[in-house]
């Protein structure tokens, strides 16, 4: 491996991607020529694009996904106390969102191959202080969205999703963001649309979509009616211009990460241990995330060591999603409440994934040299070490 880094710039998971300068700067210029800077008609048209990308007849765009979950919560009833099952294995923010508002994440273990959550695993840990259901689309695979509504119409519990990862992606052949009683989208910089920071809460909920809108803006309804306690998650025209933007790009940047993911896999070929995670066959992906999965039982080495090595060669790898969210605090600290069943899935996952640079400004000889980083990094644990020496 060469002293100096392979890379002179850093090369970063969640690159943002900016999308055409000009179309932003002029959008931004309208918003300031029209002294109309939040909640106005940019956001409008795009939550009418986004509900279109969706198949929803409804989107209510966020300052943040954070907030989205949290309001999505609340319209479907869910109070400070309420259990609700959701899987170990995603990003902390989503157990987060809701212990903020006093909800009480109760943890569940995913499928290995998907990272999604499973059905029979969810009704395990149902009890009568259950009050709905989390999935997660974890990288953008979809979660088996027909299964888990199946289960909590027969419990009658709501389903929401976080699809945070998910935008552009498909299950059964239909867009992501109309199953369950409401997803819930990021917008965030890191994200492959992206509007600087924003979410948004689709549905096909009439109702629903009208609590959210009045929820965001202080619980004022369209007719400036009081209605219901709400705080200010309102989108920015700002964030809005950069969203309108992005979306004018999405195909070409999810065409990359294709492209990224393929070149990935090719490069990766035969390497021991290490694998790239597919995405669902048959169904449309956004390849947002490029993920490999490392076993050190095959590879020799581990993980981090991984992790470690192509940071020194400027790759700034992600190990996402480490820890799984029942080793973190707060709860760790109370397994009996968060954890009730063991989660050796979730865990295993959490020791070997890891994120990999993808995305526009990534190109093939790029991927070819961290491949190569890989590769050697994983031939040098299986050589012998020299006299005195030692390997890892």
């Amino acid at each position: 491996m060469p002293e100096l880094p392979m890379f002179d710039e850093p090369l970063h998971v969640g690159r943002p991607n900016i999308g055409d300068p000009g179309e932003l700067r002029k959008r931004i210029d309208d918003a300031l020529t029209s002294r109309w800077l939040t909640a106005g008609p940019m956001v409008k048209e795009f939550e009418e694009r986004i509900a279109e990308l969706a198949g929803t007849a409804h989107c209510v765009a966020t300052c943040n996904a954070t907030v989205g979950i949290q309001l999505a919560a609340r319209a479907c009833g869910i109070e400070p106390g309420d259990e609700v099952i959701m899987p170990a294995f995603t990003w902390v923010a989503t157990a987060h969102a809701l212990s903020w508002i006093g909800v009480v994440p109760v943890f569940c273990d995913v499928d290995e191959e998907s990272a999604n959550l499973v059905p029979e695993a969810v009704e395990k840990v149902i009890t009568p202080a259950t009050r709905g259901i989390l999935g997660v689309h974890v990288f953008g695979r979809p979660c088996p969205a027909g299964p888990l509504a199946e289960l909590a119409d027969r419990y009658d519990v709501p389903l929401l999703f976080d699809a945070a990862h998910a935008i552009g992606s498909t299950y059964r052949g239909r867009p992501l963001g109309g199953f369950g009683a409401a997803e819930v989208f990021s917008f965030h910089a890191t994200k492959f649309l992206n509007s600087f920071e924003g979410g948004a809460v689709v549905t096909d909920d009439a109702d629903l979509a009208a609590t959210v809108r009045a929820m965001r803006n202080f619980g004022i309804t369209e007719d400036g009616t009081v209605a219901t306690v709400g705080t200010n998650a309102k989108m920015t025209e700002g964030a809005a211009a950069m969203g309108l933007t992005s979306l004018g790009v999405m195909e070409t940047v999810m065409d990359a990460n294709r492209v990224n993911h393929e070149c990935y896999t090719e490069g990766l070929a035969g390497v021991p241990g290490v694998v790239v995670r597919s995405q669902e066959p048959g169904e449309r992906a956004n390849h947002q995330y490029l993920v490999i999965e490392i076993d050190a039982s095959v590879a020799g080495v581990h993980r981090d060591r991984v992790h470690e090595v192509l940071g020194r060669q400027n790759v700034l790898s992600r190990r996402y999603f480490y820890p799984a969210c029942h080793q973190v605090e707060p709860y760790r600290s109370n397994p009996e409440r968060h954890a009730p069943q063991s989660l050796p899935n979730s865990e295993a996952l959490a020791d070997r994934v890891l994120a990999l640079p993808t995305g526009p400004t990534i190109g093939a000889s790029d991927i070819a040299d961290i491949c190569t980083i890989i590769r050697l990094t994983v031939e040098a644990a299986g050589d012998p070490a020299p006299h005195g020496t030692t390997t890892g």
